[in-house]
């Protein structure tokens, strides 16, 4: 595969690693295009100006975004998590391609404005639709841009390295590979997803009816 194509195609990508493309990235979107197994118009958030770059690098005509793919935003946005509401189940944090969202556990999570794509993947896993989208304070310039692109694309690298990391060993004995717990079903996910919001849900009420009391004993004192 010719690398230095899909190094030059990759370098005119947006790197927001949305997928929407319908590849997990960007990177692995431009190594389809010079393979020949996916088409230039595949990109929303690259909009016509990136088809156009795609078009001129591989010399073929430019043609219209393929909507079917989603349709680009008018302006750069990036995602906000209403702090009231979130619960602290850490699925955006993993659902994030950047690492851009902060938080643990229990805790309540922050995305950092500035390493944001505005990828939406932290939307779909929030069990308490608390992450909307709002727009972007970055500059817009093509300078901006490609800095911007530029350092999503070695965030994106950078996690993809961890989680890599963090996989476990390939050598694997058969026994061990027999006593393996089966991987969560989608049945499983959502289930443990109502598991996690109800608790928080008990601990909220807890806290609100403790707070009552205290300010009920405060009154009659």
């Amino acid at each position: 595969m010719n690398q230095s194509l899909i190094d030059r195609i990759d370098a005119v990508l947006p790197q927001t690693q949305c997928g929407q493309c319908g590849f997990s990235g960007c990177r692995p979107y431009a190594e389809a295009i010079a393979a020949g197994r996916a088409d230039i118009d595949q990109c929303p958030p690259g909009d016509q100006a990136g088809i156009q770059k795609i078009a001129q690098l591989l010399g073929v005509p430019a043609k219209p975004l393929n909507t079917a793919h989603g349709l680009p935003k008018p302006y750069p946005v990036v995602a906000l998590i209403d702090e009231n509401l979130c619960i602290g189940c850490t699925f955006c944090i993993r659902a994030c391609p950047v690492d851009a969202i902060v938080g643990a556990a229990k805790q309540m999570h922050t995305v950092i404005a500035a390493e944001c794509t505005g990828c939406e993947l932290c939307i779909a896993p929030c069990p308490m639709d608390c992450i909307s989208l709002v727009p972007a304070t970055k500059k817009t310039d093509d300078a901006a841009k490609k800095q911007a692109a530029d350092i999503a694309r070695s965030r994106h690298q950078f996690r993809q390295q961890r989680l890599e990391r963090l996989k476990p060993a390939d050598r694997e004995t058969p026994q061990t590979k027999i006593t393996q717990q089966p991987a969560p079903t989608q049945q499983s996910a959502e289930m443990r997803k109502q598991t996690i919001v109800a608790a928080a849900l008990k601990r909220a009420a807890a806290v609100r009816a403790q707070q009552t009391s205290g300010q009920s004993a405060n009154k009659t004192a």
